[in-house]
């Protein structure tokens, strides 16, 4: 698309860090976006090379900075919901000029890898329950693992939310298993180990895609390099 024809309003929105393309496309129904003062319509394009002013319930949306890619080492006891009045809140480790958020989330009693970024559009792609991309946790639980533990968790099990896609599952130790999934079911692992009698002790994500945590040490963040931003503006356009 040129930028003489712009882009469209919830694109636009979604860019400046809004929120998501689809809770944009809500908010212009719900008639609280004016672009010029003027109601915003969903074909609607905004250039930022005009004086334009689009404003979301009153206040001004200006257009972000450069879009920001992180990669973060989350510790247990750091919690991913945006809460200014929680010590234990991600955002009290985030700049406050950043208006980044975690693209997906961990349990505050889990720990491992978090992408961290301002881009609305890969937000909404990755979050997307149709894209199916892989997540992967090292997993510590209170007792031996059994085959048929093993064999249950890859071809999947209903805890009470609905049967969970088949999974790949490798053990590591004794009392510890690798699994890659292609979901991402709220507390889902603990609820699946629980449903077969284990307690989960440690659970570390190691994995998003092919985003890795490598050597990034605890507490930590990192930019992504280049070629790991390309790979997710292919995620993201596919």
């Amino acid at each position: 698309m040129s930028d003489q024809l712009g882009i469209r309003l919830a694109h636009f929105l979604a860019q400046a860090g809004v929120c998501s393309r689809r809770q944009a496309a809500r908010l212009i129904q719900a008639q609280r976006v004016t672009v010029n003062g003027i109601l915003g319509q969903h074909q609607q394009r905004i250039t930022t090379h005009t004086a334009v002013q689009v404003r979301l319930d009153g206040e001004l949306v200006r257009p972000q900075a450069p879009a920001i890619y992180w990669l973060y080492h989350k510790p247990v006891g750091v919690d991913c919901r945006l809460l200014a009045d929680d010590a234990s809140s991600l955002l009290r480790r985030l700049p406050a000029s950043s208006h980044c958020y975690p693209v997906g989330r961990l349990d505050k009693d889990s720990r491992g890898l978090l992408l961290i970024s301002n881009d609305g559009a890969l937000t909404q792609r990755l979050m997307h329950p149709d894209f199916a991309h892989d997540k992967r946790y090292h997993v510590t639980v209170d007792k031996p693992l059994s085959h048929e533990f093993l064999k249950t968790m890859a071809r999947g099990l209903d805890y009470g939310a609905g049967l969970t896609r088949p999974c790949r599952m490798q053990q590591l130790a004794e009392q510890q298993f690798c699994i890659t999934l292609t979901e991402g079911k709220k507390r889902q692992i603990r609820r699946m180990c629980r449903h077969l009698g284990f307690h989960v002790t440690d659970l570390l994500r190691t994995d998003i895609g092919e985003l890795s945590l490598g050597q990034l040490a605890e507490g930590c963040f990192r930019a992504l390099t280049a070629s790991e931003v390309a790979t997710l503006t292919q995620l993201k356009h596919a």
